[in-house]
């Protein structure tokens, strides 16, 4: 038999409200006894009892097993995260960035005081990655985790190559639908699905990675001559985080925009929908597709965690146990395109060669083979405005 939840949940969002919608239509043996929320003046769709502004009352309550954390403030997240913890609540969270910039933390502070966080919600959307990488594929070995983890992007590249907008269009459309925010950067400059990556392989590979250590580029620099270009070559356009053990010994993480084909899963995975490659050696090759943004969608997700706690699941972290024989590394070399505007800036680059070149009226671009290490280390130089680097695969 399920042990009955009492939940404070921190937020009332697009994702709270969601989850509540789907909670309420359920016998769960739940209640939510606290919201802790931002703004008291905003009227919200439940009584003004159930509110408040002050953390304390979940986090003093002992009543009170278990926290959703849904707010957007990743520092403050942290912190009600690690509170509630070490005071012996169980955590539901979907906030990505804390997740992944203080993963291995709160993996010691569980272990430390016999407690659980869950964070199905917080890598794309209704899709169960997180406990398939931890469950099903416990004993695979596992070649590389890629898709397209980011609705926000893969939205405007959609209307980009399906209905021939404009980058500023397809942007300005996607902010007007809350699909992306006023400042766009988490999204369209790949940050978003970089934490969503680091998480990813923490589960795939049993390795906690510093986010900061991981290349990420994203499509905020694309421009009219990168889209003819894929047009031209049959190509579409996708942010894609590849995660990818090589060498039997590495493990190489990056985020870029990529150039595929019509062979690939991902180049039908349209608007806000996002979709996880697995490739493995026994299992092979497998797909996950599902909306990756949304209140319900999302919210799906953090029920099924908050669910699952009531028979005491936990993550065990059991690769993490069996992973000192891969080592995170940005030693790898990929086919690129880069479109270019300054001569000594590609000198610069050190691509280890260059197979096509082109100097058109108004802009040039190379294709060739460079290393991660080498975009990574010259991030700044490439990130701006006149140049665009994407991998061709």
């Amino acid at each position: 038999m399920s042990k009955k939840l009492t939940i404070g949940m921190f937020g009332f969002g697009v994702v709270g409200q969601g989850l509540y919608d789907i909670i309420k239509t359920k016998n769960l043996n739940l209640e939510i006894k606290k919201f802790v929320i931002k703004n008291a003046d905003k009227k919200r769709s439940l009584p003004a009892e159930l509110f408040t502004t002050d953390a304390e009352k979940i986090l003093g309550d002992s009543e009170i097993n278990t926290v959703v954390e849904l707010i957007d403030d990743a520092d403050a997240a942290f912190e009600i995260t690690k509170r509630a913890l070490s005071s012996g609540k169980n955590v539901v969270s979907a906030n990505k960035k804390m997740i992944a910039t203080h993963l291995e933390e709160l993996t010691e502070i569980q272990q430390q005081y016999g407690t659980s966080l869950l964070y199905e919600g917080a890598v794309c959307g209704s899709i169960p990655i997180i406990r398939n990488l931890e469950e099903y594929y416990n004993n695979e070995l596992l070649h590389s985790v890629s898709g397209i983890f980011n609705g926000s992007s893969n939205y405007i590249l959609s209307k980009i190559f399906n209905e021939n907008q404009t980058y500023e269009a397809a942007l300005k459309k996607a902010q007007e639908l809350g699909f992306a925010e006023t400042d766009p950067t988490l999204d369209v400059g790949g940050y978003d699905p970089k934490y969503k990556l680091a998480i990813v392989a923490s589960h795939a590979y049993g390795l906690f990675i510093d986010p900061t250590a991981v290349l990420n580029l994203g499509i905020d620099k694309l421009n009219d001559a990168d889209i003819r270009y894929a047009k031209e070559k049959n190509y579409k356009i996708k942010l894609i985080p590849l995660a990818k053990e090589v060498n039997n010994a590495e493990v190489v993480l990056y985020v870029l925009p990529k150039f595929i084909s019509k062979d690939n899963l991902l180049y039908n995975v349209e608007n806000e929908n996002n979709g996880v490659l697995v490739k493995a050696a026994f299992a092979d090759e497998q797909f996950f597709y599902g909306k990756g943004a949304g209140g319900h969608p999302t919210g799906s997700a953090v029920l099924s965690d908050i669910t699952a706690l009531r028979y005491d699941y936990r993550y065990e972290y059991k690769k993490h146990l069996e992973s000192q024989e891969l080592a995170y590394s940005t030693n790898y070399s990929i086919k690129a395109y880069f479109r270019y505007e300054d001569e000594a800036l590609l000198q610069q680059l050190n691509f280890e060669s260059i197979s096509e070149r082109f100097y058109g009226e108004n802009y040039k671009y190379v294709i060739g083979q460079i290393n991660i290490g080498e975009v990574f280390a010259k991030r700044d130089l490439i990130n701006q405005t006149g140049y665009f680097l994407a991998e061709i695969l």
